[in-house]
């Protein structure tokens, strides 16, 4: 664990522990109900993703699983011991056989070799599914506050909503308002309502998703989470060289990378067995007793004899050629998708960071533009509305419009924090069973003024 451990410090800043003896589950445990008495983090989550999650300690289960088959590969093969005894009139015959493999041995530094890379390989998967789990974490933990908040901001849209509504209602029974000004807010009405609705199912099914991918349960799942999902930082983060970083820095490419190491191991080793693919050398040891009985006189014979066997396999019928062409073109196969990813790779890297800074510049949009424009409005139609300027529909317009903004707004930050985590990933690692990077999302036309009034 050693590997996974320094991964986890240096990408992630947070500590990791493989759960295998009572110590080390208490403790964990205990970190876990001391960090889940707090209100929730993006970092916090992570760390309880890392520390509770019980999917990823089938990884490190797997980890384990691969050094002890690193270890049962670099030993000798062992001998075989064979005993027989044949019996028949008056004689009986014991054979003892030590049979070992020559080949084994032979090829033991190769084979070591070859069992090394593949533990490597595996502790590097280890680092993968601990930053594919941090990931996971980070998203389910935005995606649950953010629709926190526009459940918040929903609510607050269909209580004004509703107030119109109910307004317009009276004023068509006095005749003072059309059938059709009273259509538009009640249909107004009726959209806030469904949305808020599928808000609320939403932030549900974000809440499991969330206590799933920490891996809580009983009364850990009732956690607290922040109340409003917070804002972009003041500067985004500049990456000259994304692409030379995710090509240095990308688990899942220094997998492949061990994986043509490993098969170019095999493949020298398959060269140089092509004609021989069994030698064992077994040494003999015979005992013989034979009793004889002849004009009333009794003799026993005794017969040691000693030697030895070897057995040998020639592929006569094609000498190895098949087997040298399997493991050449399983070679060649890893080639071709190591280059592939890197492809790949370069182009996710791109493709992640401009998702990235797009999102930053259309929620610092919202922060710095929209939302500060649309208070002054109301303000100012607040004002008017007080000095009988503007009227009530106008107000309440506004309002609503200003409600829907801080929703888009809402939205956008939460795709900038979701394009950060895939930024992350896209350069260390991680991404396999997440969500691929999605573009933000344009803003859409609810941030202005409201039609029909």
């Amino acid at each position: 664990m050693g590997i996974v451990e320094a991964a986890a410090a240096a990408e992630l800043g947070k500590e990791v522990v493989k759960l295998d003896d009572p110590a080390k589950e208490a403790h964990a445990a205990e970190r876990v109900k001391q960090l889940l008495k707090q209100r929730l983090t993006a970092p916090t989550a992570v760390q309880i993703a890392l520390l509770n999650n019980r999917g990823l300690q089938v990884a490190y289960n797997e980890l384990g699983i691969s050094e002890a088959q690193m270890v049962e590969a670099s030993l000798p093969p062992a001998p075989t011991l064979a005993v027989g005894r044949m019996v028949w009139s008056g004689a009986f015959e014991i054979e003892r056989q030590i049979i070992q493999n020559v080949l084994g041995l032979i090829t033991l530094p190769r084979r070591r070799e070859i069992a090394e890379a593949r533990y490597q390989q595996a502790q590097a998967r280890a680092v993968e599914a601990t930053l594919r789990t941090a990931a996971q974490a980070s998203r389910t933990f935005y995606r649950a506050v953010a629709s926190n908040d526009s459940v918040k901001f929903l609510g607050e849209a269909q209580a004004s909503a509703k107030t119109v509504s109910e307004l317009a209602k009276r004023l068509g029974e006095t005749g003072a308002m059309t059938k059709l000004n009273q259509a538009r807010e009640h249909v107004f009405y009726a959209d806030i309502s469904g949305q808020l609705a599928g808000a609320r199912l939403q932030q549900r099914v974000n809440r499991e998703r969330l206590i799933r991918a920490l891996g809580l349960w009983g009364m850990e799942t009732a956690l607290r989470l922040p109340d409003k999902i917070a804002s972009p930082p003041s500067a985004p983060r500049t990456l000259a060289w994304v692409e030379r970083e995710a090509v240095a820095r990308r688990v899942d490419l220094a997998i492949a990378r061990m994986e043509i190491d490993v098969l170019a191991k095999e493949l020298g080793l398959t060269r140089k067995t092509r004609f021989i693919n069994a030698l064992e050398v077994a040494g003999i040891s015979s005992y013989e007793k034979e009793t004889r009985t002849e004009d009333g006189v009794t003799e026993i014979e005794k017969t040691r004899k000693r030697g030895f066997d070897i057995d040998f396999q020639i592929p006569i019928y094609d000498f190895g050629e098949a087997r040298v062409r399997l493991a050449e073109q399983t070679y060649m196969r890893a080639v071709n998708r190591l280059v592939e990813q890197a492809v790949n790779v370069r182009s996710e890297a791109r493709e992640a960071y401009q998702s990235y800074r797009g999102a930053y510049d259309i929620a610092r949009h919202y922060d710095r533009e929209v939302l500060p424009l649309r208070k002054i409005i109301s303000e100012e139609i607040l004002l008017n509305y007080n000095a009988m300027i503007r009227d009530l529909f106008e107000l309440l317009a506004d309002a609503r419009a200003r409600i829907l903004a801080n929703v888009q707004a809402i939205e956008a930050k939460r795709d900038f924090w979701l394009a950060s985590v895939e930024l992350q990933t896209a350069i260390v690692g991680g991404r396999g069973g997440g969500e691929a990077s999605q573009a933000p999302r344009p803003m859409a036309a609810g941030g202005g003024e409201a039609a029909g009034h």
